[in-house]
């Protein structure tokens, strides 16, 4: 379960901003001693509590990614920047919008608190607007009766395994995504680890959203839309890579997050 960094600072705010007010009134600062002490470090923190809390709240929000499900655009251990201002203003703790600057569009990777547990943050790729119809068919996806485009660009197999990694175009759009699974030992049939097919009627503010690793990514296909109350931002930087425990940064994955690099 992700730790709710906006529900604590705006605590830590209220708190150091209830000390303040205690003080004006008692005065407690001018009384010295470790009461005295405590009291002017709360008040040294509002400033610093504020100012984190705007910037994390309606311009940009670092994350870390936790799973393979958005491979290959993004790696586990990736910290990536979210723009928070790109879907609107939102309120810190309740995510209520009180401005409008934007919209989702397709082909945007979208940060949004999942569906089916609030205290979590999930990422994926936006593929359905409001009012599209998406649909699924033999591993490819149909948006408003359009098949969307995939350019291979290359496949490897070892008899049991399949990968093919292809260029896909979503909207104006253009990244890398995979397609992987398993091959029939005897019909030799290249079988995707997640083979759902269906048909989503996206309703008026609501998304529907996949994974850019195919066959690996638990999305909309299996617990459905996103409704417009549960999007954060729109994930548009990686900033640094960096494995756990024994190892040190690496900044050579910095960048725009849609840059299309195949050879």
């Amino acid at each position: 379960m992700d730790i709710d960094i906006g529900f604590w600072l705006t605590l830590a705010l209220a708190v150091t901003l209830v000390v303040w007010g205690i003080d004006r009134l008692l005065k407690l600062k001018e009384k010295g001693g470790p009461i005295g002490s405590a009291v002017e470090t709360s008040n040294s923190l509002i400033s610093v509590f504020f100012v984190v809390l705007v910037i994390r709240s309606f311009i940009v929000e670092p994350f870390t990614i936790p799973s393979e499900s958005m491979m290959p655009t993004l790696q586990v251990n990736d910290f990536i920047l979210v723009n928070k201002f790109a879907y609107g203003l939102r309120l810190p703790v309740t995510n209520t919008k009180i401005i409008e600057t934007g919209k989702p569009k397709r082909g945007d990777v979208m940060v949004f608190k999942y569906p089916e547990n609030r205290n979590q943050n999930f990422i994926k790729r936006v593929v359905g607007l409001p009012g599209d119809v998406v649909k699924i068919r033999d591993n490819r996806v149909f948006i408003n009766g359009e098949l969307v485009s995939q350019t291979l660009v290359r496949e490897d197999d070892n008899g049991r395994y399949w990968q093919a990694e292809y260029i896909e175009k979503l909207g104006e759009v253009d990244h890398m995504m995979w397609h992987m699974g398993q091959i029939a030992p005897f019909t030799g049939r290249k079988q995707p680890n997640i083979d759902i097919e269906g048909e989503w009627n996206i309703p008026e503010k609501a998304y529907f959203v996949m994974g850019d690793n195919r066959d690996n990514s638990k999305d909309s296909r299996v617990w459905g839309i996103v409704p417009e109350e549960l999007v954060v931002g729109e994930a548009f930087l990686i900033w640094m890579h960096w494995k756990p425990i024994f190892s040190l940064p690496s900044f050579s994955r910095n960048g725009a997050i849609d840059k299309v690099e195949a050879n």
